[in-house]
This record gives C-alpha cells, structure tokens and sequence, in this order.
C-alpha cells in the first residue's frame, strides 16, 4: 500500500472539465481521452494552492529564483542534464512554445517536418502557421514505432526542410526513443541544417525500466540547434495552472526565440503556475514514483486483457499513459469506429486519425485513472469487440 491514493476517482462533472464535458449530460459515458489524469491532486500542490488564494494578492508576479532551481535540480537530478538560469524560458504551454519556434526560425512556405502519426496539433500549428507539413510516417516494427531513417534523410533533403518537430517520448505511440535513435537525429540535423525542437513534456513517465534521454544529453553540440520544449504539467496533472518551459543554450537561438514570444505578448505565465510547478518539482518526486507503478501496471491489465479477449492489437508504450489501440482487424475505420466506441461500448477514445493518416484504423487510451475505471473500460471496448 502506497502513501497517496491513486484508487479513488475525483468527480469531475461539476468543474467544467474539457475531458468528462459530455459525460455531464450523458453520465454513462466513460471518457479515456484526453491526456490529463482522473487522480488526486499532490497534497503539496493542493496545500501550494490553498496558500496561494489566502495569502497573495492576485497582481503581477516575476519568475523566482527558487522556481528557476526547482527547474534546474529536476533537469540534473532526473535526467542528468546540467542547465543554468539564463538557458531557461518560461512560458504558458508546449503547445504556444512549439508556435513561437516555428515563427521565429521558418518563414511561410518554409517546410516543418513531424513522425506521424503524432500529437495533433503539431501539424495543425505547422498549417495554421502557413509552413509546409512534411509527413514522415513511423513504421511499426515489433510492436513499437521505429524510425525509417532513409527515408526521413529523403524527406528532408526534398523537401529542404528548416525546423524538425520531434516528439520524445512519443505520443500517441509512447516509444521512448533510443539514444542511439537520438544521435541518429542529430547526425541528420547538422547534416543538413536543420533546427530541432523536441517537446520531452512525457520526459518523467519513462516505464519498464526504459530510460529517457533529453536530445541534448546525446551530445553536446546538439545544443547549437536544438531547443528543448517541457513542463511539470503532465507529469503532476496541473495542465490547468499553464507554465512550461523551453531550454535553450544556444544564445542566438534564444534571443530569436524571446523576440517573437514579446512580439506574440507570450513572455507572462499565470502566477498559480509558476508556484505549482515549483511546488511539483520540489515535493512531487515520491508521488511520481508511485504513479509510475501505478501506470505500468494499469497498461499491462489493458494490453493483456485486450490482447487475450479481442483482436486489437496493443502497442504497448515504453512511457507516457497512452495506449496506441489498432481495431484494423474489424475493418471499422474513423470516424465510424469512434462513434462505434461511444454509442455502443459507452468509451470516448481519441480518434486515432487526429495524429495523421497513419491513425485511420486507431484509437488512443488513456490509463491515467484508477485501475478499477481502467478494467471497466476495457470489459466494454471488449464486448463491442469480441475475439
């Protein structure tokens, strides 16, 4: 028995929750979509909180140097990468980061290119920002995502790419890449240069004893164009509080980044985000490890189930909570198959199509919730879709 409590799940209809949205209305709903947990709060992030709307005034805050080691010890003691103050740049998600890197190192026209399937709204950033999407696709060898790596050389070459959107680890595949993967990449950059910017926002949820390795652990010329984009917010579920941050040791690299983040008035975070980030790093590492367990062992009893009572095929991740499900032995394919899901088997998954067109025949789990909701889930998507 732990010391927190990941067994209870938080109701969350009355707090205008994005996730359990449609379940309010129609509460038989399962929702095991959105990348956000269905567990307690960290009891420090709580208390840090609490604190926060009894003693502060709600004005303009500066970021605290004690927010900047919180970042700095957690960079170190976790992942082994040494960073200093002046290489880290606050700012209020992954997400808008990814948007300022691709306005301040590409042109409109220029091409952006991303491993698909991925994250979605890498590529709708690439488009909404007037880039051209270069889609490499991942290929799936042995159960997991590998990267062809001719091929990307040739999708680069082609299509004279400027910027690379890595995700590590993956989502929706959860590969935590390899090291030797990761040089391979920066090989390719220098190469040919090309920028990278790596959003590691999974860096903390490695499983199975597999390792995570931030790009510019790899090498340390990697640094000279690469940014690295991470937060506290999916690792401790406080998305909701916005503050993340991009490490970027290339001054040049740093300057040109800064200059659009003030031109797009994105350089403020919200203060309760920069207090639970630093309360996270500083009191969270015990509840992280406990959640780790608690994630391996929810992803092994939905792939075993599904595996021995379906024909979906698995991919089990190496980190982050998301299971990447192939239904592409039923022939149902997106959206009838999300629709399938919801009005039959009472389960909201995201449409796997959403992160390319890899995804057609896909749907992605998410396990972040008690075990209990993870068996009930599971036992419904299996009785729509028997072996």
């Amino acid at each position: 028995m732990g010391k927190y409590d990941f067994t209870t799940r938080p109701n969350r209809l009355t707090q205008f929750t994005s996730k359990w949205q449609a379940s309010e209305t129609n509460p038989d709903l399962l929702q095991m979509w959105v990348a956000d947990m269905d567990f307690l709060p960290i009891p420090e992030i709580k208390e840090t909180i609490i604190n926060y709307g009894q003693e502060h005034i709600f004005g303009y805050n500066y970021f605290s140097p004690e927010l900047y080691q919180a970042v700095i010890d957690w960079e170190k003691n976790e992942h082994g990468y040494a960073i200093e103050k002046e290489d880290i740049v606050f700012i209020d998600g992954v997400v808008p980061a990814i948007s300022v890197a691709i306005q301040a190192f590409t042109q409109k026209g220029d091409a952006v290119l991303i491993n698909s399937p991925v994250y979605y709204p890498f590529s709708r950033t690439v488009k909404l920002n007037e880039r051209q999407l270069v889609e490499n696709s991942l290929k799936v060898i042995n159960g997991r995502f590998e990267i062809d790596f001719e091929q990307l050389e040739r999708d680069i070459i082609e299509h004279e790419v400027k910027l690379y959107l890595l995700c590590s680890p993956h989502n929706p595949g959860g590969r935590v890449w390899a090291k030797g993967d990761l040089e391979k990449i920066a090989e390719l950059c220098q190469k040919h240069g090309v920028l990278l910017i790596s959003d590691e926002i999974h860096q903390d949820l490695a499983l199975f004893g597999n390792k995570h390795h931030s790009f510019n652990t790899v090498r340390n010329s990697n640094k000279n164009f690469s940014i690295i984009l991470a937060s506290a917010t999916k690792t401790f579920n406080i998305a909701g509080t916005k503050n993340s941050f991009a490490i970027i040791q290339n001054k040049s690299l740093r300057q040109k980044f800064q200059r659009i983040q003030l031109a797009n008035n994105q350089h403020e975070v919200p203060t309760i985000g920069m207090l639970t980030t630093q309360a996270a790093f500083t009191y969270g590492k015990p509840w992280l490890e406990e959640l780790r367990r608690v994630i391996e062992e929810n992803v092994t009893y939905a792939t075993d189930y599904l595996t021995k009572n379906t024909k979906i095929k698995v991919m089990k991740p190496e980190g982050t909570y998301l299971t990447w499900l192939d239904f592409s032995a039923y022939g149902l394919a997106q959206p009838d198959l999300g629709e399938k899901l919801k009005r039959e088997a009472k389960v909201v998954l995201n449409d796997g199509s959403h992160f390319g067109k890899e995804g057609k025949y896909f749907a992605r789990l998410n396990v972040a919730t008690p075990l209990e909701t993870v068996k009930e889930a599971v036992a419904r998507i299996a009785r729509v879709f028997p072996k």
